[in-house]
């Protein structure tokens, strides 16, 4: 009897990954977009429960589910980072590739569920950046890279800002931001003078927490709308 021959390892694997298909992440999206939590000491238990259910509620929207796949690569990559201090910054959600209500929907309800990370801290808004740049770095290779960082309070660390903001600018970043007003009069000023920047950077303000979801909804559908798309890195 001949004795069947035996494929090689190297085949077998090929043959595994092409019926698997590849993971979610090595797949290219339209947007790559962080969102960077306030989550320093000025945030109370109550504010910081208004911005995670204004995020799963933005997340359930039928427009922005809608915006998700119109793009050429029929997807955007999402992440989650809390910040307050210098030192004190926490992934909360690792990239996820959302390519439709399905995958909307999972991460929402994930999102009402979300425990808090960072309890306390400064505002410093320049080390978020910075650590959400290094985040971004592990993104999906996206059209456009955008950074959304919202809070209430100006930063604690202005030189540190002043020369992230420089670097992602350089680097064809786009940084929004959402200014939640109450804690600190003409945020909305400092945010639009200090914060954003990058092609077709914006800035939305909240009135005060309660207001927050309005405001975040309107600011991911602008962010997600198709435009011209950049080279994809």
């Amino acid at each position: 009897m001949k004795q069947a021959q035996a494929w090689p390892m190297p085949w077998l694997v090929l043959i595994l990954l092409v019926l698997i298909g590849p993971p979610a992440l090595a797949r290219s999206v339209d947007v790559a977009l962080v969102l960077a939590i306030d989550s320093s000491s000025s945030i109370n238990t109550e504010e910081f429960a208004l911005q995670r259910e204004g995020l799963a509620a933005a997340f359930r929207d039928p427009d922005v589910q809608a915006l998700m796949t119109a793009g050429p690569q029929g997807a955007v990559a999402v992440t989650i980072l809390e910040w307050s201090d210098a030192s004190w910054q926490e992934v909360a959600e690792p990239w996820r590739v959302l390519d439709g209500a399905a995958a909307a929907e999972a991460l929402a309800a994930d999102l009402d569920i979300l425990p808090r990370r960072i309890w306390g801290g400064a505002t410093a808004i320049g080390a978020a950046l910075v650590r959400a740049r290094a985040v971004l770095a592990e993104a999906p290779a996206a059209g456009r890279r955008v950074i959304d960082v919202s809070g209430d309070g100006s930063a604690t660390d202005p030189r540190r800002l002043a020369t992230i903001r420089a670097q992602l600018q350089a680097e064809g970043v786009t940084v929004n931001g959402l200014a939640i007003l109450g804690e600190e009069a003409n945020l909305d000023t400092y945010y639009q003078a200090e914060v954003i920047t990058g092609p077709g950077a914006f800035m939305i303000v909240a009135k005060d927490f309660s207001d927050f979801a309005r405001a975040f909804r309107i600011k991911l559908l602008r962010e997600l709308q198709p435009g011209p798309v950049a080279q994809v890195r």
